[in-house]
């Protein structure tokens, strides 16, 4: 098959999941609308937590900037990484995903398409975030703003990687929307995301060291060492790792021979 025929496959897939979103409207207001609930009001009371006065402007720089923001990023990647999954259930309940995957194309290469899909969605959200940020004054340097894509990518492969995972050992919608809750909450609140390991640290040694182990916890540094222009190259790596390690165990859960489906005695 020619590179013609991917690349027109990628197309649909990307613009099918793209033309979802648009049409969602309430999805794409509530995607910005949590995050920034958290940066305009949770964001204060961290600041009155640490002590920090409204008059000391490079600590509030600090707070708001390197540990919140970046934090946020990561929660809108987590959120829409679950929610395409959850689309990828109602898509196999209503018929669509069979459609998909019986196409003459490799199974991995749809998935993948599907994946970036949603990363696509997400980075799209992540970057009206951070204008809305932006306006509010919450500012990163120029360059960070484009530095920053690489690693939205990877979190975005990584956090739909295990949506996808999730999703093959579920049949129901009902049973996916529950099982998100306890995934998402606990790798979001058990991370970096709103608050350094060096202060989860002072405050719990176990929570620190569960944070530590949490593969989001990397994505999270990872995304926010690239906004100001650094590199966390250990973050990067288990980034990068977990991504790897995510995709292929997805991959083959959706393999019809030996993955999930095979088991389930469904194809889908």
């Amino acid at each position: 098959m020619s590179l013609v025929a991917y690349a027109h496959c990628l197309r649909g897939v990307v613009g099918r999941e793209l033309l979802r979103f648009v049409h969602q409207r309430s999805r794409f207001v509530a995607a910005l609308v949590r995050p920034l609930v958290w940066l305009f009001v949770f964001a204060a009371g961290f600041r009155m937590a640490l002590g920090v006065a409204m008059t000391e402007p490079y600590q509030t720089y600090i707070l708001y900037e390197v540990y919140i923001v970046p934090g946020l990023v990561g929660m809108i990647q987590l959120f829409n990484g679950m929610q395409s999954s959850l689309s990828m259930v109602y898509d196999r309940e209503m018929g669509s995903m069979r459609v998909l995957l019986v196409s003459p194309f490799p199974r991995w290469y749809l998935l993948i398409c599907k994946l970036l899909a949603g990363t696509m969605v997400a980075i799209v959200q992540v970057y009206v975030f951070l204008a809305i940020a932006y306006l509010y004054g919450v500012q990163a340097p120029l360059m960070g703003y484009v530095l920053i894509l690489p690693a939205l990518i990877v979190t975005g492969f990584m956090v739909g990687a295990l949506g996808m995972l999730l999703s093959s050992f579920v049949r129901q919608l009902e049973n996916f929307a529950g099982i998100m809750n306890f995934v998402i909450f606990p790798m979001f609140f058990l991370s970096s995301a709103l608050y350094p390991l060096w202060r989860i640290r002072e405050g719990s040694y176990l929570v620190y060291q569960v944070a530590a182990l949490n593969p989001f916890t990397h994505a999270v540094e990872m995304i926010r060492f690239t906004m100001y222009e650094q590199l966390n190259v250990s973050a990067t790596l288990v980034a990068l790792a977990t991504t790897a390690v995510l995709l292929g165990l997805a991959i083959l859960a959706y393999n019809p021979a030996r993955g999930m489906a095979a088991r389930k005695g469904g194809g889908e």
